[in-house]
């Protein structure tokens, strides 16, 4: 009995080791990034993993073999599922959410994205639940000129709050976050 017990335990570690190594092992090629907007009282901050285009397709339809398929569930980086944590009640594209710490999610499409809010925090990237949809909405996506080689998540100020910008390749995503 003891020598089971002894197999499980070492068993449990080994599967911890390499998942911890997984982990770290995939931070080397999509590092951690954060983006961050403070004002009027308003903090925004969103925690996220940055992948490379690497000369990839970035953004299409399956049968191109884009790396995010359009109409599909995208944990928006890389690695583990992208955190925002907002400190005030607010209008994230017109709908309201409270303050507190959630998942963001997309849905990318060719002309307009589904931004999620999820409930659930600290799951690994492909572990998503949409049961634990707070809720999703549309917004605009733009095609532009310059290569973002990065992906990366920024604000821009507005009044009432501010505009979180989500770029990658030659897509560029204006999601309006403004106080309640």
């Amino acid at each position: 009995m003891k020598r089971v017990a002894l197999i499980v335990v070492v068993l449990a570690v080994a599967a911890g080791l390499t998942q911890f190594a997984y982990k770290q092992y995939t931070r080397r090629f999509s590092p951690e990034a954060q983006a961050s907007f403070a004002n009027d009282g308003l903090k925004v901050t969103v925690d996220y993993c940055q992948p490379a285009r690497k000369g990839r397709l970035i953004f299409g339809d399956s049968a191109a073999r884009a790396l995010v398929p359009y109409g599909k569930v995208w944990r928006t980086g890389a690695n583990e599922a992208t955190r925002i944590t907002v400190n005030e009640n607010i209008m994230l594209a017109g709908t309201p959410l409270k303050a507190g710490e959630y998942s963001l999610w997309t849905i990318p499409g060719k002309e307009d994205w589904q931004v999620v809010i999820n409930r659930e925090t600290g799951q690994w990237g492909t572990q998503y639940d949409a049961a634990q949809d707070v809720f999703r909405t549309k917004v605009s996506s733009e095609h532009v000129p310059e290569i973002h080689e990065l992906f990366e998540i920024s604000f821009v100020p507005q009044t009432g709050g501010t505009d979180m910008i989500l770029q990658w390749d030659q897509t560029k995503v204006n999601i309006p976050i403004r106080l309640e």
